[in-house]
């Protein structure tokens, strides 16, 4: 089991603690933010609270949770030391930059986990060190190792899809809602019929499964596509 710290503990280095607890490993989180630290601190006992100082002396992988624009401050004058590895969850923030701000450690990778990670299932697109990255959450989650930042900053572009979608069945819940009694059970049905399929399936087979001449899917793919949603949808992701 190694020591592992946290620099920065907002929502999503909440997740990967979440994640990384039930292992085994000692690990050491900043009081940023507070309420995130005291209760992690409270549901594990493998978790404290400690100063970045005191965690980057104590602990042999270093997250940073931070923003990229507050790190210098936040980083200047730590004990980083050499043999030590440090991930970074900084978006816009590369390997060169990471590794400037953190010398004489390693900068070892940069990962951008999504809140799934707390109990796994969960893509984890990383740059760097991929054997570290995945004997720390590959048993859990699938990796997604890319080959530069320009991948990186292009799969950081495409993961905002995300959102877009999410959009789509909540507005698509809503019609059902008016339509059904349980409005709740609609939304539970979507959410698990677009999640099942698309997990079963590359989008290209699927699209052709649900291609039956007239039939409800391809008709509404059909409406969606000429009131131009693909082309908004590239469109916006150029301008990322």
């Amino acid at each position: 089991m190694a020591t592992i710290g946290f620099i920065g503990c907002g929502t999503i280095a909440s997740a990967v603690v979440e994640g990384l607890a039930p292992d085994g490993h000692r690990i050491l989180v900043t009081p940023r933010s507070k309420a995130h630290a005291s209760r992690l601190a409270a549901a594990h006992e493998n978790v404290e609270i400690a100063e970045a100082a005191a965690i980057v002396a104590a602990c042999d992988v270093v997250f940073l949770g931070l923003m990229a624009e507050h790190a210098p401050g936040i980083l200047g004058g730590l004990p980083f030391r050499e043999g030590q590895n440090v991930i970074s969850f900084m978006a816009g923030a590369g390997l060169g930059d990471v590794a400037a701000l953190v010398a004489p450690a390693r900068a070892a990778a940069v990962m951008m986990p999504f809140p799934g990670i707390a109990t796994g299932g969960t893509p984890l697109m990383m740059l760097g060190d991929e054997a570290l990255v995945g004997d720390l959450f590959g048993a859990k989650n699938t990796l997604f190792p890319l080959k530069d930042e320009a991948e990186l900053s292009a799969y950081l572009s495409a993961q905002a899809v995300l959102s877009p979608a999410a959009r789509m069945v909540a507005d698509a819940a809503d019609w059902l809602g008016d339509k059904v009694e349980d409005t709740a059970q609609g939304e539970a049905f979507l959410r698990m019929l677009v999640a099942s399929s698309l997990a079963g399936s590359d989008c290209t087979t699927l699209i052709a499964a649900l291609n039956t001449e007239g039939g409800y899917n391809q008709r509404l793919r059909v409406h969606m596509e000429d009131s131009g949603m693909g082309d908004a949808l590239k469109s916006g992701l150029d301008a990322l």
